[in-house]
């Protein structure tokens, strides 16, 4: 149960940044013994993988913070974010020795699946609300909410390897906050398309 923890946890931080709980995992399993990645996983903690993934988490921070460079940059990484989620959730989930289920160690996939489903939801919700933000900012908003989000990955990814019991907490804030934005996001549309709208 822990070890889908961590997982929900993990994949839901990459849907806000792919790759903050990648270097979470890379990082841990390579100077410390909080992760032992298992036969398959270990070139997650190689020199190249971590390498590459500081010089796309650079490239992130900086795309995500320009206005209208970060709604192109999200609509690319709609692959790589629930891509990321699903890999860091079957990593984690089979790294750890606290979950014994056998019929998750035949069905490894079903790890992949539900980390790219949770990732793909969170990547949702922060997709679709940018450029109501940019918007309703002038590309103010833009730059601070992006580093709210890296801060709710790096903050998510640590809580979810060193306490994964309070994942469920982290998880039920950011589903509110999602939902919240959602909502905000139709009022938005609704009143730029009918100006005599008066939200409830």
């Amino acid at each position: 149960m822990l070890a889908a923890l961590t997982g929900m946890g993990l994949s839901a931080a990459a849907g806000l940044n792919a790759y903050i709980p990648f270097l979470v995992v890379a990082l841990g399993a390579r100077f410390t013994d909080l992760l032992v990645l298992p036969a398959g996983y270990e070139w997650i903690e190689s020199n190249w993988a971590i390498g590459i993934g500081v010089v796309l988490l650079l490239a992130e921070v900086v795309l995500d913070k320009v206005p209208a460079v970060d709604t192109v940059n999200d609509a690319i990484q709609t692959f790589i974010r629930p891509s990321m989620g699903g890999l860091i959730f079957a990593a984690s989930t089979a790294a750890s020795e606290l979950d014994s289920s056998s019929w998750m160690k035949e069905n490894p996939w079903v790890g992949v699946v539900l980390g790219v489903v949770i990732s793909g939801l969170v990547h949702t919700g922060k997709m679709a609300a940018r450029p109501v933000v940019n918007v309703g900012t002038a590309g103010v908003g833009g730059p601070v909410v992006s580093t709210v989000e890296d801060g709710a990955s790096i903050g998510l990814s640590l809580i979810a390897v060193l306490a994964p019991v309070f994942v469920v907490v982290a998880l039920a804030l950011l589903a509110w906050l999602l939902i919240w934005m959602w909502m905000r996001v139709r009022r938005w549309r609704r009143s730029r398309r009918d100006p005599a709208y008066q939200p409830g």
